[in-house]
């Protein structure tokens, strides 16, 4: 008997029933009542311009997508890369873990290239805005750190940076050890080398994987900023920079749906640091949520409207970078 598809079954639901406890776990750690009060009375100009931040986001994303997938010799039309990124967020919201939608977007850009070039497209564009996070993380507990400006932070923040500092260079390391190693282990890795270069080599690569990076990184920093201001807390820049980026990352935790639950027993727990309540960050990272999956809604129309974009290859205009 297969067990397999019945624990993937009860993983899910284990991940569906985690967020909202721990949500009611974080709302009767902190004045819910009063995060309820914020939430009701938020500020919708503030609202509308965190989903303006989010759906450049998605659009920068899209293009980081499709500049990466380029680079590897995929073909990827700027509209279907908006249409499938639009799609996969909308999964990555509404289904467990957080990470089905990229699966998705890997298998449905297949046709050029195949299975493994459309998966290492997904997974570099992913990666580096997950580091380009941290460095925007590390920059802004090191600016807080040096300036005292904002909020002071607790020295565990020191021990993030330094774990953060040494996970990277054990992944850089082994990333250039890997070509050395015997067997297929070196084969694959020779070929994971090989396309690393291929998607971030040279000037040209390097930089507009950068720019493209900071620009998505610096609307979800805005939007929440947003969410929060919506809500009645106004953050200083350099708590926008050292503690939004924490929250942010609590959500990559694959135990809940869209990391809800984590992200907003972050908030709450960081927000005291910038001089708000930790009911304050509860209101905002909600508002974050619902705010998020709002702009996200188009990958909706996709999915239940019938609407299918072209096959990856098919010409619509082979779009060259």
């Amino acid at each position: 008997m297969n067990r397999l598809p019945t624990l993937k079954r009860v993983l899910s639901v284990g991940q569906l029933l985690i967020a909202p406890i721990l949500v009611v776990l974080v709302w009767r750690a902190v004045d819910g009542r009063a995060a309820l009060r914020l939430i009701a009375s938020a500020d919708g100009g503030w609202l509308l311009a965190a989903v303006a931040a989010l759906t450049v986001q998605t659009w920068l994303s899209a293009q980081r997508w499709r500049f990466t997938a380029t680079r590897l010799g995929q073909v990827l039309p700027f509209r279907r890369a908006v249409g499938e990124y639009y799609l996969a967020q909308f999964l990555n919201q509404t289904l467990p873990g957080g990470m089905g939608g990229d699966a998705s977007r890997a298998y449905r850009a297949r046709q050029s290239g195949g299975l493994l070039t459309s998966s290492q497209a997904v997974i570099f564009e992913r990666v580096a805005g997950q580091a380009m996070l941290v460095i925007a993380m590390v920059v802004g507990l090191g600016w807080v750190a040096i300036t005292h400006h904002g909020a002071i932070l607790p020295t565990w923040t020191l021990g993030l940076v330094a774990v953060t500092g040494a996970v990277a260079a054990v992944v850089c390391v082994a990333l250039r050890l890997a070509p050395a190693l015997p067997g297929r282990l070196g084969r694959a890795g020779a070929n994971l080398h090989r396309a690393l270069g291929q998607a971030f080599g040279g000037r040209h690569a390097v930089t507009a994987q950068l720019l493209l990076s900071i620009g998505t990184t610096a609307c979800n920093l805005l939007a929440f900023a947003f969410c929060a201001r919506a809500t009645g807390t106004a953050l200083a820049p350099s708590a926008v920079m050292a503690l939004v980026p924490l929250i942010l990352l609590a959500m990559l935790i694959p135990a809940s749906v869209s990391g809800w639950g984590f992200r907003e027993g972050a908030a709450a727990a960081l927000f005291p640091l910038a001089g708000a309540s930790a009911s304050a960050g509860l209101a905002a990272s909600v508002a974050f949520g619902l705010v998020f999956l709002a702009s996200v809604l188009p990958g909706a129309l996709i999915l239940y409207g019938g609407r299918t974009p072209l096959p990856v290859g098919i010409p619509e205009g082979r779009g060259r970078l």
